[in-house]
């Protein structure tokens, strides 16, 4: 088994709760309530900052100059193309930027947030890669998922038409989208062929705890959790 398959499984039953959350099912039938929905985007929005923060100290510790480049595509990805839908979505509502960075986290994007960033901070490479991939992979995996489902219905309407979050669908089932998340995939393989035992424990520790992250944020926003 490749290690990101051995991380997976690792997590797997965090790893199929996320999949099958009802906040996810409900952006794949459209039936989410528009203010579970504008909860998620503004915490997201938030947390998308760190996260281009975390990609950016990627590029910056990156063993050599391919890996730095692809982080920088990464970040490009969550910074523009990942940040403009959030920005399309909150301007639908009357929001801008302004409003959405003035946000309040709720206690699941803060614990996320401090996960992430202390890991890079006092972690090695190998783990910090672990803890950025559940984000990448999982949004990739359910944006491929939420599309077939849309595909297998799409004799019956326009999807698009019928479904308020299609864009959001159709931005992580994106071909563009998977290949970055691949390449996440790919790069948490090389990395541990290359470390200790130990490391590699560390590394599915890391990879464990935001898989748990990740479900923890999609609940907080079901539940419509208040700032921390």
């Amino acid at each position: 088994m490749s290690f990101d398959l051995e991380l997976r499984a690792a997590a797997s039953g965090a790893w199929e709760a996320q999949l099958d959350h009802p906040f996810v099912r409900g952006i794949g039938d459209g039936s989410l309530s528009r203010e579970r929905f504008a909860h998620y985007v503004a915490q997201d929005y938030l947390f998308l900052v760190e996260y281009g923060r975390l990609l950016a100290l990627g590029a910056a510790r990156a063993p050599d100059l391919p890996t730095m480049r692809r982080f920088a595509e990464l970040t490009q990805a969550i910074l523009v193309t990942e940040m403009d839908l959030h920005r399309s979505f909150a301007a639908e509502w009357g929001l801008d930027e302004a409003a959405l960075l003035s946000t309040e986290p709720t206690r699941a994007t803060g614990g996320y947030v401090d996960f992430l960033l202390r890991t890079a901070a006092l972690g090695d490479f190998a783990e910090l890669v672990a803890a950025l991939l559940p984000c990448m992979w999982s949004y990739a995996e359910i944006g491929a998922q939420l599309a077939g489902r849309q595909a297998a219905a799409a004799g019956q309407a326009d999807q698009a038409a019928v479904n308020p979050y299609a864009a959001w669908i159709e931005t992580y089932a994106s071909d563009e989208f998977a290949g970055l998340a691949e390449w996440c995939r790919e790069l948490a393989v090389r990395v541990s062929a290359d470390v200790s035992p130990d490391t590699r424990d560390r590394m599915r520790a890391a990879f464990r705890a935001a898989v748990g992250h990740e479900v923890a944020f999609w609940q907080a926003s079901w539940d419509l959790a208040p700032p921390a």
